[in-house]
């Protein structure tokens, strides 16, 4: 009987560490993500804004994002669960690259993992390669429009 109410409290005691945990997370991501902003906002020529852009979607979440601009195609090293939104379908986004607003659509690539190595390759190369592709983020190309 003892036991049981120390895997209880054990249990509660951790169960209230993760929602603690959850909520330092998103409120620092929220503010990390709003300070980056501004600063690429602020300094559109500075080192941050030379490697990461602001990328709005149609609900008005805005995003930094690290990009690489090609021509007609801005490619996309996306982490987290967002890149969900664009799997179905292309998408409509904004994006602001260094001074600049551009508008497109927006698609995750899972079914070309050249292209996806291809552009990783060269967008960023210090992921380690260690790190299970499942958590090294997805690829999102974005087609600008004319």
């Amino acid at each position: 009987m003892r036991i049981n109410m120390i895997a209880k409290w054990v249990f509660l005691g951790l169960a209230g560490l993760l929602v603690i945990a959850v909520i330092y997370v998103t409120s620092t991501r929220d503010t990390t993500n709003a300070r980056v902003a501004r600063e690429i906002h602020d300094n559109p020529q500075g080192e941050r804004a030379h490697k990461t852009l602001l990328l709005t979607l149609a609900d008005e979440r805005m995003y930094p994002v690290n990009f690489l601009h090609e021509g007609r195609y801005v490619y996309l090293g996306i982490d987290g669960l967002w890149w969900r939104d664009f799997v179905d379908a292309p998408q409509p986004v904004r994006m602001f690259i260094r001074g600049r607003h551009y508008r497109g659509s927006a698609r995750t690539i899972l079914d070309d993992p050249e292209l996806k190595a291809d552009v990783f390759s060269r967008l960023r190369p210090t992921v380690p390669a260690w790190l299970p592709d499942a958590l090294n983020g997805k690829l999102v190309v974005v087609t600008l429009e004319e």
